[in-house]
């Protein structure tokens, strides 16, 4: 990265210039390349988020264009915001191999394929860079109950299971799913040690407070969902947090592109006269490609009339991995199904869905 850390590009473009910024993004400074108008790149440097912002803003001023591009990362969406809130135009994109052919890679040359990608997507090549969707702040609030329900489903799994393991090294034997319940608990007591008892007592303890935040995200999402009657086998739980990841069912305009954001559509690689499709490719939300499944499997039960069901439980009379394969389907299917009845294309019943009385 280059050491200068103090100031940006001070090159004087000409009045009117459209300037066009490749950004690499690490937590303490951002490794800029600038491109006025069609000239060649300059050097890239590297300075402070507050800095950079400030630049944009008086170059946005001047009567410039200002157009940013950087890779999604784990820092959200923040410096977004504020390259648009200084009037640039920012464009946030999905990771991408950037150096191909030749083995060095740095900030600086991250930043400088960005700017020369960012240049031909302008000139109207627009497959230089996968744009993505970038959700409101509303949006973001609307979603995070579900992804911290996540993580402290997973925090009382791991503690479990270290529960689980402390008795195994010490007594040669395992718990029971969900031992740490009150009744469980109470039954197990007389059967540990007084060492082990020690240790595995402060693990349920935090079980416990992690179950009670479980539970209270669970009511707040249930509250989001406002529709009284949901057909069976979905749930408002289910429901509540599709709607929070996908953030507004009316973003697709044809059925293909929910299907695409599940990530449950098959990879493949055809040439010619053959075609080879594999697993699914994963190119997706992840979240919502869970919840799907789960939700499939549910209404497989509980939805006999559902059309994608009626079309494919043939193949679920089959081998396993021709079942799993065929619920993948119906959870791209069950997308599809949702964007309709959520936009307001049809109803429950034209998709089978059947709601209790």
């Amino acid at each position: 990265m280059n050491s200068s850390t103090q100031n940006p590009p001070q090159g004087n473009p000409q009045p009117q210039a459209v300037l066009k910024l490749g950004l690499d993004v690490d937590l303490q400074a951002i490794t800029l390349t600038v491109q006025h108008d069609h000239q060649h790149p300059q050097p890239a440097q590297s300075f402070p988020v507050a800095r950079l912002v400030q630049w944009v803003r008086e170059k946005v001023q001047a009567g410039h264009t200002v157009w940013t591009v950087y890779e999604s990362c784990g820092f959200g969406y923040t410096l977004h915001h504020h390259l648009v809130a200084a009037g640039a135009h920012s464009l946030v994109i999905s990771p991408v191999r950037l150096q191909t052919g030749r083995r060095r890679k740095n900030d600086r040359l991250d930043s400088r394929q960005l700017c020369l990608r960012l240049s031909r997507y302008l000139d109207g090549q627009k497959d230089e860079l996968p744009v993505i969707r970038i959700p409101t702040v509303a949006e973001q609030q609307r979603r995070e109950p579900g992804r911290q329900r996540t993580f402290w489903h997973k925090q009382v799994r791991q503690l479990e299971n270290h529960g689980r393991a402390l008795r195994l090294e010490h007594e040669l034997q395992t718990l029971p799913a969900g031992w740490a319940g009150p009744r469980k608990w109470k039954r197990l007591l007389p059967e540990l040690s007084a060492f082990l008892r020690t240790h595995l007592e402060p693990v349920r303890a935090q079980i416990v407070s992690a179950r009670t935040q479980l539970e209270r995200l669970g009511q707040q999402i249930e509250a989001l969902v406002t529709e009284e009657r949901l057909p069976k086998g979905l749930g408002r739980l289910t429901l509540s947090l599709l709607d929070g990841e996908v953030c507004d069912w009316h973003r697709f305009h044809h059925r293909k592109a929910p299907g695409s954001y599940t990530g449950c559509c098959p990879s493949e690689h055809s040439s010619g006269g053959t075609q080879r499709q594999g697993s699914m490719d994963r190119h997706g939300n992840k979240h919502v490609r869970v919840l799907l499944v789960e939700a499939v499997w549910r209404l497989l039960h509980y939805q006999p009339l559902w059309h994608a069901r009626t079309k494919l439980i043939a193949r679920m009379k089959t081998g396993t991995a021709l079942r799993k394969k065929t619920v993948v389907a119906l959870a791209r299917q069950l997308a599809v199904d949702l964007w309709r009845w959520r936009t307001g294309r049809c109803s429950l019943a034209d998709l089978g869905l059947l709601v209790p009385a």
